[in-house]
């Protein structure tokens, strides 16, 4: 009766031990996801800023033209 006792023992402290990591892993994906998130804005605006520059220019560059 004492091994059975000791091997669930050990299972739950092996279960417990494995849920410190996984517990910083879901924090760091959690944080890694939201700065992702940013970024990915950050393109998106970047991406119509430039748009917006190359259909300035085009405008101007045909203006110009002969």
């Amino acid at each position: 009766m004492l091994w059975p006792m000791f091997a669930i023992a050990l299972g739950f402290l092996g279960i417990a031990v494995l849920a410190v990591p996984a517990v910083r892993v879901f924090v760091e994906v959690r944080r890694l996801s939201g700065q992702v998130a940013t970024a990915s804005r950050r393109i998106a605006a970047a991406t119509e800023d430039l748009e917006r520059a190359a259909a300035d220019l085009a405008r101007t560059g045909r203006e110009v033209r002969p």
